[in-house]
């Protein structure tokens, strides 16, 4: 268990970068950031264009670590850009991928099964820049499935991994 901070936090109601990326992003808010997230057991994120959806439940919400955006390309690179839900400093969050971590903001701890890595696609190309797609290979994120409801917000927060090998992983994270 250590501490970690919730930098970003990414709501979005709508599949903004669907299609060619050579088309553009489909139109949408400029900033989809939020304060807080309510997180439903199986479901995802309240709100999130991913919620409830059968085909994306293994992968209704995505963590990402921050010193993984490739801001060499961009130095405001942020989840605007990649698409992902929560963005985490402190925590090598590609390395937990087949675990069970929690993550508690102060509303009491929220739990995910770490399914797969989030792959970065051609899009990070084009709403990043040139290289961005590369860049990210192997730390673009993770897919989880929320395994409890609960409350994530902006600030310092418990990171911890909650399955057997708990230990080890706890010591990847720092």
């Amino acid at each position: 268990m250590h501490e970690v901070e919730v930098l970003q936090l990414l709501v979005s109601p709508a599949h903004r970068l669907a299609g060619r990326p050579a088309d553009g992003p489909s139109d949408g808010p400029a900033d989809e950031r939020v304060r807080e997230v309510q997180v439903r057991s199986g479901l995802g994120l309240v709100g999130d264009r991913y919620f409830g959806r059968p085909a994306h439940r293994d992968a209704a919400v995505t963590l990402m670590a921050v010193e993984n955006l490739p801001r060499h390309i961009a130095a405001e690179a942020d989840l605007r850009h990649t698409r992902r839900n929560i963005l985490l400093r402190g925590v090598d969050i590609d390395a937990f991928v087949g675990r069970t971590i929690e993550l508690d903001s102060g509303a009491g701890p929220v739990t995910f099964l770490v399914n797969r890595p989030a792959r970065p696609c051609a899009w990070m190309d084009v709403t990043i820049g040139p290289g961005a797609q590369k860049a990210l290979r192997g730390k673009g994120g993770v897919r989880c499935t929320p395994l409890s409801d609960g409350v994530i917000g902006l600030g310092r927060a418990v990171f911890r991994c909650v399955d057997a090998a708990a230990d080890s992983r706890d010591d990847a994270g720092r």
